[in-house]
């Protein structure tokens, strides 16, 4: 259930937010919602407005216009910053503090703190209270980051890429300790990526966002239920015009699409179930064609 009377994590409405010093739009008109329970990947291009979405869910920006709720609260009320946490990509911490220190602070700054909970998650990465935050690896940093987050126990946990620095086998690590959580609490997730193969594993619900506007917010297995790799003929084309062709290219005589059924398919297809990543492939790929030269090539500089 996903309707307006849902249980939802995240629920934006009418959602917008403007840079007042560059006067554009960082996200425009977004209906979103998160059901509670979920672990949700927020995905698309940089500048797509993912980092804005998840600090005007933080707290941390206002819209200006429309409205985000978290779990049913104002984002930046006490009511939500007891529920809420977020942890940002450049895992803002005190250089100086030892893990100790930083996880003492935690305790003095959240009512609901769990101790035992944030060193577990140290412990786990072998990683000594008595270090300096500053002289630590990226990857335990980032550790160190998110057992602070996790330490206060957040309904809704808010993750604007914190990962995408860190080598393979650490994002691993962490990225299990986060699912642990999800599944032990029922902590809700929404993290943004780049990394699309690893949400197939680990997300249940998928946000996509295109210069500014949702263009998917669904249930990963409906998605990937509702969508059809096809491959034939280009001259049997004509029959996909039934259907949402998401995305198609030629080599040869060989059509491949990506469609949304929209009923039985005819003609003689080769027809395969996409991965959620040949989803979001085909939906980026239409984007960027459709998309003037100039503006890819001014994202590609930026």
């Amino acid at each position: 259930m996903t309707g307006p009377t849902a249980p939802a994590a995240l629920r934006a409405t009418g959602l917008g937010y403007r840079f007042r010093a560059r006067g554009g739009w960082a996200l425009r008109d977004c209906e979103i919602t998160v059901p509670k329970g979920r672990i949700a990947a927020l995905v698309g291009h940089n500048g797509a407005g993912k980092s804005t979405l998840l600090h005007l869910a933080g707290g941390l920006l206002r819209p200006g216009a429309g409205e985000v709720r978290v779990l049913g609260a104002t984002p930046g009320t006490a009511e939500a910053r007891g529920k809420v946490a977020l942890l940002a990509q450049d895992t803002p911490l005190y250089p100086r503090f030892t893990v100790a220190d930083t996880l003492r602070m935690g305790r003095k700054l959240n009512a609901g703190w769990d101790q035992e909970a944030a060193e577990g998650i140290v412990r786990q990465g072998k990683i000594a209270l008595t270090a300096r935050v500053g002289e630590l690896s990226p990857g335990h940093r980032t550790r160190v980051a998110l057992a602070l987050a996790l330490g206060k126990r957040p309904e809704l946990l808010l993750l604007d890429e914190p990962l995408a620095d860190l080598d393979p086998l650490v994002r691993e690590q962490i990225m299990a300790a986060l699912m642990a959580e999800a599944a032990d609490r029922e902590v809700s997730i929404v993290l943004s990526s780049h990394v699309l193969p690893e949400l197939e594993q680990t997300c249940d619900w998928v946000v996509l966002l295109r210069e500014g506007r949702v263009e998917l917010s669904e249930d990963t297995d409906e998605l990937r239920a509702a969508h059809s790799v096809v491959t034939g003929h280009r001259d049997g084309a004509a029959a996909l015009k039934e259907h949402t062709v998401v995305h198609s290219q030629t080599s040869g005589r060989q059509l491949t699409a990506l469609i949304r059924r929209q009923g039985p398919l005819g003609g003689d297809w080769h027809v395969r179930q996409p991965s959620v990543e040949d989803v979001l492939l085909g939906y980026f790929r239409a984007g960027d064609e459709a998309r003037p030269a100039a503006c890819r090539n001014a994202e590609e500089a930026a």
